[in-house]
């Protein structure tokens, strides 16, 4: 079973667009959603173990230019 993390991204004012369009070269990323409230887009990536996770969020995401803050909310359970 994969591990799935919910990824809430902050992005500067006006590069959400730029953003979601580099996230979706991301083969992990499964959904993108652009969103309104204190966060600009939801990511859900699934990856095969938590380091896993750890890896595209530390070589990619964060070093994404755009990106201001991520929060990651990790899921405990799948109801699929």
């Amino acid at each position: 079973m994969a591990t799935r993390a919910y990824i809430l991204i902050e992005t500067s004012i006006g590069k959400s667009q730029d953003v979601v369009n580099t996230l979706e070269g991301i083969k992990e990323v499964n959904m993108l959603d652009v969103v309104t409230g204190p966060y600009d887009i939801i990511a859900v990536i699934e990856a095969s173990d938590l380091p896993s996770i750890g890896k595209i969020l530390s070589n990619e995401m964060h070093r994404m230019p755009g990106i201001v803050k991520t929060v990651t909310c990790l899921s405990v359970k799948s109801t699929n």
